[in-house]
């Protein structure tokens, strides 16, 4: 049998320092939905962290499915769901249609707003307006560009790369996400 699961190797140099902002942030109750959830590998490391709060993962793309899907099955843990099908975009998230274990109370998104359109930001941004409870936590890890300047020259090269990929991905201001965000009655963390 051949093993799914897909590597990242930004996973390992991030994923501590992603881990102590939300354990200051996430509430203590609550699951957490992990938006986009990639290889999988970020939700292994989190869901014994954030014990017995339900681990939820997504991600539209059915080859990263699989690949959290055998993850999950690799680490057998209490807390981690199977991944779902869920594209930012839709009217209806999966999890606004099953009952859950517990409220989803959190939502993370990791690297996701930078490397899809502008429209994938404002999905997100109106799935969490329906979903989190008012003062509901709304997590955004990736780059930004501030005041049109990017924090760092990787970066850059970064957006540029994203660019010729594809010209809709790329940096996002961080005013133009706070300032959407500041819609919703969740709270946002970036």
């Amino acid at each position: 049998m051949t093993d799914r699961r897909q590597y990242a190797p930004a996973t390992q140099r991030n994923r501590e320092a992603i881990a102590a902002v939300l354990q200051e942030y996430l509430p203590p109750q609550g699951s957490i939905l992990e938006i986009a959830s990639g290889t999988g590998e970020h939700a292994c490391f989190f869901a014994p962290l954030f014990s017995p709060r339900w681990w939820i993962t997504s991600d539209p793309d059915p080859l990263c499915r699989e690949s959290i899907a055998a993850w999950r099955d690799h680490e057998a843990l209490a807390n981690f769901r199977p991944p779902l099908d869920l594209d930012v975009n839709a009217g209806v998230w999966p999890v606004e249609q099953e009952i859950l274990e517990e409220p989803i109370t959190s939502i993370v998104a990791i690297n996701l707003i930078h490397i899809s359109p502008w429209e994938s930001c404002l999905g997100l941004l109106t799935g969490a307006e329906r979903i989190l409870p008012e003062g509901g936590i709304l997590y955004l890890y990736g780059p930004y560009r501030q005041d049109g300047v990017t924090t760092a020259p990787s970066n850059e090269a970064f957006d540029q790369s994203l660019r010729s990929r594809n010209p809709a991905w790329g940096l996002r201001q961080l005013e133009d996400v706070i300032g959407e965000a500041k819609k919703g009655t969740y709270t946002i963390r970036l």
